[in-house]
C-alpha cells in the first residue's frame, strides 16, 4: 500500500500540530498550515516533489512572518500589569493583626483580611497587637508600613 503525497503531507501537518501542543511556541502552527496547503496543491495538481518543497517553505515563511505578531495579541490575552499594585493598594488604611513581633531594624509580621504580610514599624510592636496599614515599604509590594492603633 502506498500512500498519495498529499496524504503524506497532511499526516506531516498533523505531525507539526501535535509538537506545537506538546510545546507551544506558537511557530511550528504555520508550519502545520504550509504542510496542508502543500497536501492541498499536491491534491489538486501534479506537483514534483521540489515544487512541493517549496510550496511548504514560502507558504510556511510567509504564513510566519505575516501573522505570528498578529496572532500572538489574539491569543495571548489581557491582563493589566497594575493589577498586583491594585491587590496591596486595597490594604492601605485597614486594620492588621501583628502575629509576629516587629522591631525598628527587623521586620515582623501582620494578617490582613486572611493573608500574611511583612511588616516593619518605626517602634517595637508586640504580637497580638492591632496595627494600622500606612503604605507599601517594599517595591514588590510584600512589605507594609505600619503604625499601632
Amino acid at each position: 500500500m502506498s500512500l498519495s503525497p498529499s496524504l503524506i503531507w497532511f499526516l506531516a501537518g498533523v505531525v507539526f500540530l501535535i509538537a506545537e501542543l506538546i510545546m507551544p511556541a506558537f511557530i511550528l502552527i504555520f508550519f502545520t498550515a504550509g504542510c496542508w496547503i502543500t497536501a492541498l496543491v499536491v491534491l489538486l495538481f501534479n506537483v514534483e516533489i521540489t515544487n512541493q518543497i517549496l510550496v511548504f517553505i514560502v507558504s510556511s515563511l510567509i504564513l510566519l512572518f505575516t501573522l505570528r505578531k498578529y496572532s500572538m495579541k489574539i491569543f495571548k490575552g489581557r491582563t493589566p500589569d497594575d493589577i498586583d499594585d491594585k491587590y496591596t493598594d486595597s490594604k492601605i488604611g485597614k486594620t492588621a493583626i501583628v502575629t509576629k513581633k516587629i522591631a525598628p531594624n527587623m521586620p515582623g509580621e501582620i494578617k490582613v483580611m486572611g493573608s500574611f504580610w511583612r511588616a516593619t514599624a518605626n517602634e517595637e510592636i508586640a504580637e497580638g497587637i492591632s496595627v494600622l496599614i500606612e503604605k507599601k515599604e517594599s517595591e514588590d509590594g510584600l512589605t507594609f508600613k505600619v503604625k499601632p492603633l
